[in-house]
């Protein structure tokens, strides 16, 4: 079971910000969206914004701002859950998140379950926790987390969001605001796909919810996830899929 006794999300602080708890107190959770100064095996230490770091009872807590103003989500809990007592994640060594965006949703999330008392209040924070956990040990285990990369993850999840948009590789580039060439070069790097077609996937992927679930109109479908014309959706659709939008929706049919 976990107790939490403070959770806030976008806490601003001066430049002057300092936390020293020489004996600590019960668990933290600190993930920082400014850079900031952690005390890490004897000295302190400069660490990007998006870093997250673990603190377990009783031990050392200090970090202090760096720059003109400090700002975090922070989380103070007591817990006996093995994903977190037992956890592989290093103690008070601060690592840098693979998804920034998404952890700071489970935390404003984490913040209202905690503020309200609803029903299933405590199931839905052991939800929470769960996965933000999962998130922080994905995270701590991955390598090539920079800034260009939260930029290149903005990307794709805009892609995936909406794959009916007009995207152009010139379109993404000024997204990023690099070089077309170099966006094609990073994004097939990062992902293993091309950024285009990161993009047809995720229409296809749109197009087999509608043929199987909306309109049986090709053409609508087409219009729907981004194409101009039903000719070339066909096509894209067969090469993706190996069938044609009628045959995949009569599959789909039967069953």
């Amino acid at each position: 079971m976990t107790h939490i006794y403070y959770a806030v999300c976008d806490a601003v602080h001066d430049r002057h910000f300092v936390l020293d708890v020489p004996e600590g107190h019960h668990w933290l959770l600190v993930v920082t969206k400014t850079p900031a100064l952690f005390w890490v095996e004897g000295e302190l230490k400069e660490y990007p914004p998006h870093s997250a770091v673990l603190y377990r009872p009783h031990q050392k807590v200090y970090y202090r701002a760096c720059g003109e103003h400090y700002i975090n989500n922070w989380l103070r809990f007591v817990s006996d859950e093995p994903f977190i007592t037992e956890s592989s994640l290093p103690f008070g060594v601060p690592f840098s998140l693979g998804d920034p965006d998404y952890c700071h949703k489970l935390f404003e999330l984490l913040v209202n379950e905690h503020h309200f008392n609803r029903d299933y209040r405590e199931s839905s924070i052991d939800c929470l926790l769960r996965t933000l956990f999962n998130k922080l040990l994905e995270s701590c285990f991955q390598d090539g987390v920079t800034p260009q990369y939260y930029n290149l993850l903005r990307l794709r999840a805009a892609i995936r969001n909406n794959p009916a948009d007009s995207w152009t590789v010139p379109k993404m580039a000024e997204f990023l605001r690099i070089s077309p060439g170099y966006l094609q070069t990073v994004y097939k790097r990062t992902f293993g796909i091309s950024c285009m077609d990161d993009v047809i996937n995720s229409r296809i992927r749109l197009a087999k919810e509608y043929l199987m679930h909306g309109s049986p109109i090709i053409a609508e479908v087409a219009f729907r996830c981004g194409y101009r014309h039903v000719e070339h959706f066909c096509r894209q659709f067969k090469r993706v899929t190996g069938l044609a939008p009628k045959n995949y929706q009569k599959h789909a049919g039967d069953g």
